[in-house]
């Protein structure tokens, strides 16, 4: 049987509990609790309230709220407790990903295969073409390393600088940065969003990435083509030198397209539908070995020996130092490591969620819901609008899929929608539109790394604001909208 099978059939078998006894307002009141929570830790406390954890631990009061609600509507503690248990034994192998994810990043760096990556994208740089190639050069660079963030902090700070010396308005230039980073974080096996939202809705990692192209893949080409068309408008002037950048990566690291075999190889692999665990585990290891061919004085700058160093690249934070300040911010890694902050979020989120379960609460929220969204069309726009909503409300991305990915579950379900169609809808509304949001963590950081004000490129960050419409369109007419398997 298939993940995707199995992972249907678990989806149609789920259920939410019924409490006769808890009304609308009492379901009502840990989501008011946790909303009023992450706003005060977002506004008057920057986010850092109880630590880096904020948020986790945010999810947990909320949790202890939802419990005192439970046991004042005559709920036990066994069902509480029965419902988290099944929640976090839905999310075991999301978990295991994340850690092959974070494995991954670290040996494909220290292997030179992302160096690689950004050396060939930036030499497709033309002043005639810059902001279409902008868009590819960061999409790129965001698939191979899974993050917009680390995509901005570097190559867009380079072609902030290079556009800015031909003459194009920043705006233009960080829209297409930030279009081409957020298509790569959503399509990108490494991202934890994109690794985060299928988690939520209950299906598995690659199903969600293919399902997800229906919509991101026209939505990023209608990008292109305006990208293309603003370059035809614009006088541009000087050129892109890039010759510092290429030759210090060619002097850190051994450069070659035969490190494009392994990422190749993973891809082989996600095509013939072989087992996440399985595809994400050959890449680590084949990196690790190309690491040994091709890069053994990066190993050996890192530890004594190359098993050292393979160990910390896959587990621990790694960092190749070069001469340029730019790259280095790019040529670093968490391993493991890195991707704790994100599956202690999924572990807080699924006890919040699984007491939400055990009292009742979502059953009493997931009805009212329904009753307003009296149509497929309906649950999906209901879905996108609390997206953009917790982005706007709690300042933060993961929330934003978290939250709604939990609630909408059972709704999809019952309308005999796949999961899949919940998990790409989290994408296309709640991951890509943060970023157009000046107060949410995405917004602040991107506005203030590349230096452009959220208002000066809201309107060409194309991508992002036309992936929700574009989900909408493909539900209104009914498009590329999948059913549950029965049986």
């Amino acid at each position: 049987m298939s993940i995707h099978k199995e992972k249907t059939n678990k989806a149609h078998n789920e259920h939410i509990v019924e409490n006769n006894e808890l009304n609308l307002l009492e379901a009502l009141i840990p989501v008011v609790f946790l909303m009023a929570l992450l706003a005060y830790n977002i506004f008057g406390k920057e986010g850092v309230w109880l630590g880096d954890y904020s948020n986790q631990y945010i999810l947990l009061i909320g949790g202890l709220i939802a419990a005192m609600v439970g046991f004042w509507n005559k709920t036990s503690i066994n069902t509480m407790g029965a419902e988290i248990y099944e929640n976090l034994k839905s999310v075991f192998i999301p978990i295991m990903i994340l850690f092959l994810v974070g494995a991954l990043a670290g040996t494909w760096l220290v292997s030179g295969i992302i160096p690689s990556m950004v050396y060939y994208g930036l030499q497709v740089l033309s002043p005639s073409i810059f902001l279409p190639a902008s868009v590819i050069i960061a999409a790129i660079i965001s698939i191979a390393t899974g993050s917009s963030w680390t995509t901005s902090a570097t190559v867009g700070i380079a072609l902030i600088g290079i556009g800015t010396a031909l003459g194009i308005p920043v705006g233009m230039i960080a829209g297409a940065v930030i279009s081409g980073a957020y298509f790569g974080d959503k399509m990108s096996p490494l991202s934890d969003t994109t690794n985060l939202a299928p988690a939520m809705a209950g299906t598995d990692l690659f199903t969600h990435i293919k399902y997800m192209a229906f919509t991101t893949v026209p939505t990023i080409s209608i990008a292109l083509v305006i990208f293309t068309i603003l370059s035809f408008t614009i006088d541009t002037t000087g050129s892109a030198d890039i010759g510092g950048l290429l030759s210090t990566m060619d002097a850190t690291f051994n450069i070659t397209p035969w490190l494009f075999l392994v990422p190749l190889l993973v891809v082989v692999l996600i095509v013939l539908k072989t087992k996440p665990l399985i595809a994400l585990g050959t890449g680590v290891v084949t990196a690790a070995i190309f690491a040994i061919i091709f890069q053994p004085e990066i190993l050996a700058g890192l530890s004594d020996s190359h098993f050292g160093a393979l160990t910390q690249a896959i587990l621990t934070d790694t960092a190749i130092v070069t001469d340029n300040t730019t790259l280095n911010d790019l040529f670093t890694a968490g391993g493991m490591n890195g991707m704790l902050w994100t599956i202690f979020l999924i572990i807080c989120a699924m006890v919040f969620g699984g007491i939400m379960d055990g009292i009742g609460a979502l059953a009493r929220i997931t009805k009212a819901l329904l009753s307003v969204a009296t149509s497929v069309f309906g649950l999906f726009a209901s879905t996108v609008a609390s997206c953009i909503g917790l982005n706007v409300v709690a300042s933060d991305q993961y929330l934003a899929l978290v939250i709604p990915g939990k609630m909408f579950k059972q709704a999809y379900d019952d309308r005999g929608l796949a999961p899949e169609n919940l998990s790409r809808t989290l994408e296309d509304s709640g991951t890509v539109t943060s970023v157009l949001i000046p107060w949410n963590t995405c917004g602040a950081y991107q506005s203030g790394v590349l230096g452009v004000g959220v208002g000066e490129y809201f309107i060409y960050a194309i991508f992002n604001w036309l992936s929700p419409i574009m989900t909408l369109m493909f539900a209104a007419f009914n498009f590329k909208i999948r059913k549950l398997i029965k049986g």
